[in-house]
């Protein structure tokens, strides 16, 4: 018989993640990331060239209705905190536990990575959703024998293609697992199949958008290979042990044991399979280490049921969870005054915490040199910058300086070059050596950024440049400033 869902602890750690998102949401700046999504976002397209469409859109929809600031962009995360909160209770609900394992498991939200993705509007917290939602799907199709379950499968797995492709990842090392472990009958259902087909219906607008535009989704991915794959490949297993933090280690462990010794979940042993062949094939193709998440809270969820029956001692859960979730809290989410921070590990530890520091300075930085141009270059002139936080953060707050538009070549932004005709002077932002560009006949070293508080970021490595003397139109040059990173 299934256990009741815990509805009061399950709601109430879920409300205290809510509670923790709000009441640092407006704290530092937008994420780098964010002011990204925020600038292509305005422009709607079926796919971009470095993801689907739905985070953009919805940071562009959360801009219209509550207005451009940070909190308003970062509203759905706290339903993105609850709704895991309680899918993670689910799935430990679908393996046979009670009260105690519901309430472990739902305080897997306060954990590093979830809070992280959670707090900045980032594309991890809705594909997060989506993967505990189609296994929470497959357990009950192949628990409970309910296989039109397969039908809803199916359909939030053709949904999940417009955030991102990688609900695929768990599709194949499922599937693989389901061969090895079985049971192998379940492939030949015809609920499944339809689901399967549903996920191509809905998912094959994002898919033609691929195929029309030669699958830029693949040379995106190429391009993290190249240019992270190395530290990709290195960080991966260290990493395993971090998201969810250590102390949360040995439950996601039980759960894979668990699932490959309790004959009540024999049905679905293969996700304990499906964990270790996503980490080769990540290795094989170089992906990111944060893209066994998914899996991951699904294996802590069903790891709480063996630790609710043989931990008696429940203050030592109830601690357990608490330092866990003080040290996610202070090293993931904007605790500490952004002038003490920089005098701390946490920008070493959680990277997403420096790429929300010094935006604004930053913008100011290039006024000045902007300011300093002569009266007759500004109506000639425009912004040039070497990566998509630059870009975003001189869109989102230059106007309000009387800056020009910017442009980059990096990813979706290069498309929406190149500069008009009649830019004869950029001023440029990058990290690099401008000397080494064909595109400029000379370069002035005016500005080094600096956000002012010690915290060590991209931007902490740019320069400011005056270019002119242009070495051909601007149709003729832009396809040299193309990059995907």
């Amino acid at each position: 018989m299934t256990e009741r869902l815990a509805w009061k602890p399950v709601g109430a750690v879920a409300a205290a993640a809510a509670a923790a998102l709000l009441l640092t949401i407006n704290r530092y700046d937008y994420h780098r990331d964010e002011l990204y999504f925020r600038m292509v976002g305005a422009h709607p397209k079926w796919g971009y060239v470095d993801q689907p469409p739905f985070t953009p859109l919805l940071l562009r929809l959360c801009v219209e209705v509550f207005g451009d600031t940070v909190w308003a962009i970062r509203l759905p995360g706290v339903a993105y905190i609850v709704a895991a909160a309680f899918l993670l209770a689910l799935l430990a609900r679908e393996a046979g536990g009670g009260a105690v394992a519901q309430t472990l498991a739902a305080s897997g939200v306060l954990t590093t990575f979830i809070l992280v993705a959670t707090h900045v509007s980032l594309t991890a917290a809705p594909d997060l959703l989506m993967w505990l939602l189609v296994i929470l799907c497959v357990m009950r199709a192949m628990l409970r024998g309910r296989e039109r379950y397969w039908l809803l499968a199916g359909l939030l797995v053709g949904l999940a293609l417009y955030n991102k492709h990688l609900v695929v990842l768990l599709l194949l090392t499922f599937a693989a697992g389901v061969l090895v472990l079985g049971p192998r009958r379940v492939l030949l259902s015809r609920w499944l199949w339809a689901g399967l087909g549903i996920a191509l219906v809905v998912g094959l607008p994002n898919l033609l958008y691929q195929i029309a535009n030669d699958y830029p989704q693949l040379d995106m991915a190429a391009a993290l290979a190249e240019n992270n794959g190395e530290e990709a490949r290195i960080t991966l297993l260290p990493l395993q042990l971090a998201w969810l933090g250590p102390l949360f280690v040995p439950v996601w462990v039980a759960g894979i044991v668990t699932l490959l010794r309790d004959p009540a979940l024999r049905p679905v042993r293969a996700f304990a399979l499906a964990y270790p062949l996503m980490l080769v094939l990540l290795f094989v193709v170089a992906g990111q280490p944060y893209y066994t998440v998914g899996l991951l809270a699904a294996l802590f969820a069903i790891g709480t049921v063996p630790v609710e029956r043989r931990v008696t001692r429940r203050w030592i859960l109830v601690a357990g969870a608490a330092v866990n979730a003080g040290f996610a809290i202070l090293t993931s989410l904007p605790v500490l005054p952004v002038g003490v921070v920089g005098g701390t590990p946490i920008p070493a530890i959680n990277q997403g915490i420096s790429d929300q520091i010094g935006w604004r300075r930053y913008v100011r930085q290039v006024a000045g040199v902007y300011e300093a141009l002569p009266a007759g270059d500004k109506p000639n002139t425009i912004l040039l910058t070497g990566n998509y936080g630059e870009a975003g953060a001189l869109d989102r707050y230059g106007r309000a300086l009387g800056l020009p538009d910017v442009y980059s070549g990096q990813n979706e932004l290069w498309w929406l070059g190149p500069p008009p005709p009649s830019a004869t002077v950029v001023v440029l932002v990058t990290q690099g050596d401008p000397g080494r560009s064909t595109a400029f006949g000379s370069c002035e070293h005016k500005a080094d950024l600096d956000n002012g508080y010690g915290v060590e970021n991209e931007e902490q490595a740019a320069r400011v440049f005056v270019c002119r003397d242009l070495r051909g139109t601007w149709t003729e040059l832009w396809p040299s400033f193309q990059h995907f990173d």
